[in-house]
């Protein structure tokens, strides 16, 4: 097993872990040998213990260094048990780092689908009002129409802007465990929230810029509704221009 690295026979493994034993990590509770390379299950992290650490061996004198020439023997199986050891730590670390970012997403995310679902309220009635502008109707009362358009357009905008906020903050929680295996969304679903893969979060740096070009994509949402409403502004003062209606 091992691959093509070490081949370890079952008496050596035993031996191995006979003298691993005192730095193994918490948790443990199975050793898979059934495959190539040894697989391991630990208890669920909660991602707020200590990160699993590889402890130093090279004072014990069952694991400490002996050269090939010295006794060969043991020297292999020296060489086996700190592979064995690095592994063991390697898979324990990658389990805990994605339970550490799914825990502090649990911590962040707190009412981010309450405003997720007012913005998407309020970006429906402001689609609804704009589209109200191109029905007949909207002749006879075109000033009190627009008036409802900027209403609408400020609240979408307001609740953008306090979607942001929250998204902002999940987005460090990303860039802070970018090292963890989980993908984003798989973390946030993995933290209780599957409906996030319909969430507008971009990258911190974004939240942080005080302009956006026009060519730039992936941008914040309040940006975007601002992109939105200057689009739909343009068209009702051209519309108005056109028509000769004050608006």
């Amino acid at each position: 097993m091992l691959g093509s690295t070490f081949q370890i026979s079952s008496d050596e493994l035993k031996e191995i872990f006979a003298r691993l034993q005192p730095y193994l990590p918490k948790g443990l509770t199975k050793v898979d040998t059934s495959s190539r390379r040894l697989r391991f299950e630990f208890e669920r992290f909660t991602g707020r213990e200590q990160e699993p650490c590889e402890p130093a061996t090279y004072t014990d004198p069952k694991l400490s260094y002996v050269s090939e020439s010295e006794d060969e023997a043991e020297h292999q199986l020296r060489e086996k048990a700190r592979t064995v050891l690095s592994q063991v730590y390697e898979q324990a670390q990658q389990e805990w780092r994605d339970a550490a970012y799914v825990a502090d997403l649990k911590d962040v995310v707190r009412d981010a689908p309450a405003l997720w679902k007012t913005y998407q309220h309020e970006a429906k009635a402001l689609g609804t009002a704009y589209d109200y502008l191109r029905a007949p109707e909207a002749a006879q009362e075109w000033a009190p129409a627009v008036s409802r358009l900027v209403d609408a357009q400020d609240r979408t905008k307001a609740a953008a802007h306090a979607f942001d906020q929250r998204a902002e903050e999940i987005a460090e929680v990303h860039d802070k465990h970018l090292y963890a295996d989980l993908m984003h969304n798989a973390a946030l679903t993995a933290a209780g929230y599957p409906e996030a893969k319909d969430w507008v979060i971009a990258s911190t740096d974004r939240y942080r810029q005080s302009y956006y070009g026009d060519y730039e994509t992936y941008v914040p949402l309040e940006e975007q509704v601002r992109r939105l409403i200057e689009q739909q502004d343009a068209h009702v003062t051209k519309v108005g221009r056109l028509s000769g209606t004050a608006a």
